[in-house]
């Protein structure tokens, strides 16, 4: 663990600010930053690596503080408050502690697959508050994991990560370049008897989502905010929901149906688990 003092815009201290705004320099360092004592805690509850602990040089530190510093290995370093100011983005003065926290391989196998698997599918989403968003809602209601998959807006871009409010560090969150991965991952596991089912959202779904049982294992797909699912990911559905809208609005944001569905699957799961237990 090592300690270390910055004042000044020095090299590593713009490292960490080209975190902020260059997804290329993200990726390349595998790492992002992070804020606020809840995604921090979660971030180092869950194991993700923690690889400094940026911190206030002029004012104490509070217990949170202190015991996340003596919990971790993470390099120390404090840091004048106008420098940690804008590390933060923040206008109203520096936060106690950042976080710089490496990032998890993009995987599918972080994502368990099991007989009451519930998973989400995000399809190249162009909004980083919709990404954070959606996983913040999948982790509410149960998701194993979300999958964000072809050309989209950065999971660890800071918009992101500020919107999960934790969640990012609870939920198994995986970037896929295509559909391709996403079905030779379900391929193995429907080889080993995990078979999963496919439901896409669509205004024109053949059902209504409640009337449509999602008590199994099931994968929700969900489109861009724009265009909606690619024709690959529509070929690839198995069925298609619907949710049933009054008023004037034309359709639900994306992140905002996703959460819809998420509910929906959650009650019924419960009712289904009262049924059985009754």
């Amino acid at each position: 663990m090592a300690l270390q003092r910055i004042t000044t815009r020095n090299a590593r201290f713009q490292q960490w600010q080209a975190l902020l705004g260059n997804r290329n320099k993200r990726q390349r360092a595998q790492e992002f930053l992070v804020q606020g004592v809840r995604p921090i805690t979660l971030a180092a509850e869950h194991g993700w690596p923690i690889h400094a602990l940026l911190y206030d040089a002029d004012r104490p530190l509070s217990r949170w503080a202190e015991d996340l510093l003596r919990a971790t290995s993470a390099d120390r370093v404090a840091m004048a408050p106008a420098l940690l100011a804008e590390l933060s983005e923040k206008t109203d003065g520096a936060p106690e502690v950042l976080a710089v926290v490496g990032m998890p391989p993009d995987e599918l196998s972080r994502i368990s697959v099991h007989p009451a698997f519930l998973g989400v599918l995000f399809d190249r989403p162009t909004s980083p508050g919709n990404i954070g968003t959606l996983i913040r809602s999948a982790d509410s209601f149960g998701a194993d994991g979300l999958i964000v998959t072809g050309h989209a807006a950065d999971v660890y871009d800071p918009k992101t990560v500020r919107a999960t409010t934790g969640s990012l560090f609870a939920l198994p969150t995986v970037r896929t370049r295509s559909h391709h991965e996403v079905v030779e991952w379900l391929a193995k596991e429907r080889a080993q008897g995990r078979g999963v089912t496919l439901v896409g959202t669509d205004e024109h779904g053949e059902a209504d989502v409640s009337d449509f049982d999602l008590t199994g294992p099931v994968l929700l797909l969900i489109g861009n905010e724009t265009s909606g699912l690619s024709t690959a990911w529509r070929d690839l559905c198995d069925h298609t929901v619907s949710i049933p809208m009054t008023g004037t609005a034309s359709s639900l944001n994306a992140a905002n149906a996703a959460t819809v569905v998420l509910y929906e699957a959650a009650r019924q799961r419960r009712a289904a688990g009262r049924a059985h237990q009754a």
